[in-house]
């Protein structure tokens, strides 16, 4: 006999063996190999795990890779459905599990026990756990990043329920109400709420009158809780008032249309992200009405931190520069931690950058919109290099602003270990994947894991100018340096933690590159009385996010009840 052909039929009988073997053990645990049942529990994943959760390495919570070989059925269920009753129960796997990761998964009531089997089968095809990589060099994991607590400001923020954003959902998140503006130059200021299920409100009188329905407008509209997609936000034109053009970015099911920014076949493509401009026909009506163009569109290998943001410079005049040019926040869409590195590691990837762009112009290669002349690689003969780039290295830039004396600053939402801001300087790397915060991070072993930065850094690398680790928060939501009439609170950069709910500052004097600014948080009395958000929502998980309203007011708001309360003044305690 042919020796290949031996070779190949002893390679064919050894994975035929394999498929049965491993088909049994699916049958043999109670778990389905059917190939439908699976595809459904991978589509439940996608949309309810996947933020906390993947099979390479720990996140925000753990790797789920073997995890229905070495937990029962019955555990894993009850679980599912309501973990704080397992915990409190003092079950230890997932009391350790509570201690190390230091949050709680939402509970899943509305699962049936078809859906839990079939997200358990898809589960159970991860039964293999990757061997750690040799990192001994690096020596010892850092267990506690920033050994220091956020001391208290000795200041109370005091609110008053302001509205209810009308629900967009029947459980928890009940709204998803993600960023307010202010539309100035008309006839009176207007006042915009967004929700991501595709609800652009007006609110007049506290009153939400939908503005533009993006489920409508866009069709192939994807928005899932927990996971940044849905219309992500807008942006309205300096000139709004006298070209009608508005700016969007919204989540798409994956190949609605061909992508301008790509990668190989061989990788699944999740979700899409498209940034378009809009031709409203009369800026004062109440409904908005026009023609779409659409800019760019991204793919991405999973549905998390993709497009945050679209924002104009507010503080550009006419003639400036940056007058009329678009920011735009791009996370690394979950190839971080997917070992999709290459997807997000270099300014060859639009992915993990803060991207400006000219709408108006026509020379980027898709020829729809322009790449400014002063953009950090405008000039290069790189044909690989993406000239949009502004600045790149971020896990997932959730916030943009600017500070009263020029600077940009973004919020940046971390792994396992570290939230940050950093000042955003053109052509910087801040690091993503190969450090969160001040710290080294190697995609090599498992990404849950920080290590010392070397002793010869590299010097390409910008770090952030406020950090805090998960003892104190797990996923920062940028915020805002007032500037309403508030004695205590003025020139104050306020931003929040979107999952504790907590409420901080920092002084915008304090940021400097190379230095870390102090945190101070802020006490909360809500109609008087003392207490925190999540007694206020009643939920593992406030969702908080931080706004600004007429009159330079701060709003502070929470996804999961829609409540939105606006802050009326700050004594010392």
């Amino acid at each position: 006999m042919n020796f290949n052909k031996s070779i190949f039929m002893v390679h064919a009988l050894c994975c035929a063996l394999l498929l049965t073997m491993n088909s049994y053990a699916q049958k043999s645990m109670g778990y389905s190999a059917n190939k439908q049942v699976i595809a459904k529990g991978d589509a439940l994943f996608q949309q309810n795990c996947s933020e906390c959760h993947n099979f390479y390495q720990g996140g925000i919570g753990p790797s789920l890779a073997g995890v229905t070989t070495e937990a029962s059925r019955d555990y894993l269920s009850k679980f599912i459905v309501n973990p704080q009753q397992v915990i409190k129960s003092g079950n230890k796997r997932a009391t350790d599990l509570l201690a190390k990761y230091k949050t709680q998964m939402p509970a899943h009531p509305q699962f049936k026990p078809v859906d839990i089997n079939a997200l358990l089968a898809f589960i159970n095809t991860h039964t293999y756990v990757p061997a750690p990589v040799n990192i001994a060099d690096l020596g010892a994991p850092i267990t506690d990043p920033v050994p220091a607590k956020i001391p208290k400001a000795g200041l109370t923020l005091k609110l008053e329920e302001f509205a209810t954003a009308p629900p967009t959902a029947t459980r928890v998140p009940i709204t998803r109400i993600n960023q307010t503006y202010v539309l100035k130059g008309g006839k009176a200021d207007r006042f915009f709420m967004l929700d991501m299920r595709g609800k652009l409100y007006e609110i007049k009188d506290k009153k939400f009158n939908v503005v533009m329905d993006m489920a409508k407008e866009k069709p192939n509209l994807v928005h899932l809780s927990g996971q940044g997609s849905g219309w992500g936000s807008f942006a309205f034109h300096p000139d709004f008032y006298k070209n009608g053009l508005l700016y969007t970015n919204h989540s798409e099911r994956p190949r609605s249309a061909p992508a301008d920014f790509g990668y190989s076949d061989s990788i699944r493509v999740d979700i899409q992200w498209v940034i378009s401009e809009w031709k409203i026909k009369d800026p004062n009506a109440d409904v908005f009405t026009g023609e779409c163009r659409e800019l760019m569109r991204i793919n991405n290998p999973t549905t998390m931190h993709s497009v945050q943001q679209v924002i104009f410079n507010p503080l550009a005049k006419p003639g400036d520069t940056d007058y009329g040019l678009l920011y735009i926040g791009v996370g690394d869409g979950g190839a971080g931690e997917t070992n999709l590195h290459q997807l997000c590691n270099t300014n060859t990837q639009i992915r993990s950058s803060i991207l400006r762009i000219d709408p108006a112009g026509h020379n980027s290669k898709n020829g729809k919109y322009g790449i400014p002349p002063t953009n950090p690689y405008a000039n290069s003969k790189d044909p690989n290099i993406v000239k949009e780039v502004y600045a790149r290295g971020f896990r997932n830039p959730n916030r943009i602003t600017w500070l009263p004396d020029g600077r940009m600053i973004t919020s940046d939402i971390g792994l396992s270990n570290v939230e940050e801001i950093n000042l955003v300087k053109p052509g910087a790397d801040y690091g993503w994947p190969n450090r969160e915060g001040t710290f080294l991070l190697t995609f090599k072993g498992k990404t849950n894991s920080i290590y010392p930065l070397p002793a010869r850094d590299d010097p390409k690398y910008t770090y952030p100018v406020v950090q805090y680790d998960h003892d104190e928060g797990n996923s920062i939501s940028g915020g805002y340096v007032y500037r309403g009439n508030i004695a205590l609170l003025k020139g104050k950069y306020i931003f929040g933690d979107i999952y504790r709910g907590r409420v901080f500052y920092v002084e915008p004097n304090d940021l400097k590159l190379g230095k870390l600014a102090p945190i101070k948080e802020f006490d909360l009395q809500f109609n008087g009385v003392k207490a925190t958000f999540l007694d206020m929502v009643k939920n593992v998980k406030a969702d908080l996010r931080l706004g600004i309203g007429e009159d330079n007011n701060l709003y502070v708001f929470t996804k999961t009840d829609g409540r939105i309360w606006k802050v009326v003044d700050c004594a010392a305690n």
